[in-house]
């Protein structure tokens, strides 16, 4: 009896026997999706700056909207004219800010430029005379100003140009004090308020007016003192200031009666 092969093994103390399994079918590679950017979820957090934003560039204020401070601080930055580029300062004005008088002079001489105050000079000394003659005094019911508000050189009569681009200024100033009168000492404070360029003795002696308030027109009092003839008209002209202020007077009592 043949034996086959696997008896033959057993027999021979071979067994068990070991068999090659066939392989297995090969498992699919599935092919590597592409590398993507991982996406946050709904529930991510966003980090957000805390930093504020950057604040946006504040419009240039109105000059008929300004207050006396910022009056003050846009007088003293203007570079409307050239006369900017000479000034140790510019020359605002000096007084009380509810005056019944207003003063308004050409601009500031050496003095005043250095100073900063309008009228402190000989010329200045001779005002405060007359306001004295007045019972009056700078500060006390009495504001002083001037068309321009920075030294013309040389302390000529300011140009009209210059006039022009301060007078929005002296506007503002006018607007704000309510003066009950208003006396222009010369004839840059004529052509600066009532725009006028006639002579001042055709403006002496009469009653101009600004938005309402009386105006009365004298001599500057640097003139004055190279013309001591003429103080005699000047103080003329103080005395007509007063019964127009006193007139301006009895009529807002009257009505507010």
């Amino acid at each position: 009896m043949s034996l086959t092969r696997e008896q033959m093994l057993a027999e021979m103390g071979l067994a068990p026997i070991w068999r090659l399994r066939e392989m297995a079918a090969e498992t699919p590679v599935m092919e590597a999706a592409p590398a993507t950017t991982p996406q946050p979820s709904a529930a991510a957090h966003v980090i957000t700056s805390h930093a504020p934003a950057p604040a946006a560039p504040r419009e240039p204020l109105a000059v008929d909207a300004m207050d006396w401070p910022e009056l003050g601080a846009g007088v003293a930055a203007c570079k409307a004219c050239p006369l900017c580029q000479q000034r140790k300062q510019a020359v605002l004005g000096v007084g009380d800010l509810n005056p019944d008088w207003l003063f308004v002079g050409e601009g500031p001489g050496a003095e005043e430029d250095v100073k900063g105050e309008p009228f402190v000079g000989q010329a200045g000394k001779l005002l405060d005379n007359m306001l004295a003659a007045l019972g009056i005094a700078r500060g006390d019911k009495v504001y002083i100003g001037n068309a321009v508000k920075c030294r013309p050189p040389g302390n000529r009569t300011p140009e009209a140009g210059e006039m022009a681009a301060c007078r929005p200024w002296l506007e503002r100033q006018i607007a704000l004090l309510k003066p009950k009168v208003i006396v222009l000492l010369g004839k840059a404070a004529v052509h600066s308020v009532l725009r006028d360029d006639s002579s001042l003795a055709s403006l002496r002696g009469r009653r101009h007016e600004y938005r309402g308030i009386p105006v009365v027109v004298t001599y500057h009092p640097a003139y004055l003192l190279r013309n001591l003839p003429e103080k005699a008209k000047a103080w003329e002209d103080l005395l007509f200031a007063r019964r127009c202020l006193r007139e301006a007077t009895a009529t807002t009592s009257n009505l507010s009666l």
